[in-house]
């Protein structure tokens, strides 16, 4: 069968004499228009080159690295009234007990409540980061009590007492007073960033 590309531009009107239509209707009875496929034609390579093959090879043996250190695992159980408490060793009894008294000013605050886990997870990594890089050293992290939850256990509560000594940055914390949210918030004492130790150094003097 012959095949003609779609819509020829011919007008049966333009012969001249009848004869000549009825001849070419005749010629053309057996010609049938190409449709289109409803598809992308897409070819795949012959041949993958040594850079695509070690690409691939790559990508399969280098998974994406997790920069965020803080444990998914099972951790200890906590309850509602759990008072979370710690601090790193070399840090001075007269600045943890004005830390647990909430006797420094607030200069942030994380809120963790109707989080997931993973989720907490990424924001605790990320706010003590923040926290470092602008300078802010006392701040609070509400974590809710988890007072609804059927067993009693404080779920983001638990994973947060893990959490925190993981992070180098964090000096000590301790649960919070009443009104900012008692044993369902954390008073978190933050590192000095090297610019503000840099700083301490000009001012007061010291090598």
């Amino acid at each position: 069968m012959v095949k003609f590309l779609s819509n020829p531009a011919i007008n049966c009107n333009a012969m001249t004499t009848k004869d000549e239509r009825l001849s070419f209707l005749e010629e053309m009875k057996d010609v049938r228009r190409i449709r289109k496929p409803n598809r992308a034609e897409v070819s795949t390579p012959r041949e993958l080159t040594p850079g695509h093959l070690e690409r691939q090879r790559a990508a399969v043996e280098s998974p994406i690295r997790d920069k965020n250190p803080l444990t998914s695992d099972i951790v200890e159980p906590l309850t509602a009234h759990d008072v979370l408490s710690w601090q790193r060793p070399g840090i001075q009894h007269g600045v943890f007990r004005k830390l647990r008294l909430g006797q420094y000013p607030i200069e942030a605050r994380l809120d963790l409540h109707r989080m997931t886990v993973e989720q907490a997870r990424r924001e605790v990594f990320s706010f003590v980061g923040d926290c470092v890089r602008y300078g802010l050293r006392s701040v609070i992290i509400l974590h809710g009590k988890g007072e609804r939850n059927p067993d009693g256990i404080a779920q983001l509560k638990s994973y947060l007492a893990k959490w925190l000594p993981e992070l180098a940055d964090v000096m000590a914390f301790h649960s919070a007073q009443r009104h900012h949210g008692g044993t369902g918030a954390v008073y978190v004492m933050v590192r000095k960033s090297e610019r503000d130790k840099l700083h301490n150094r000009e001012v007061h003097g010291s090598p």
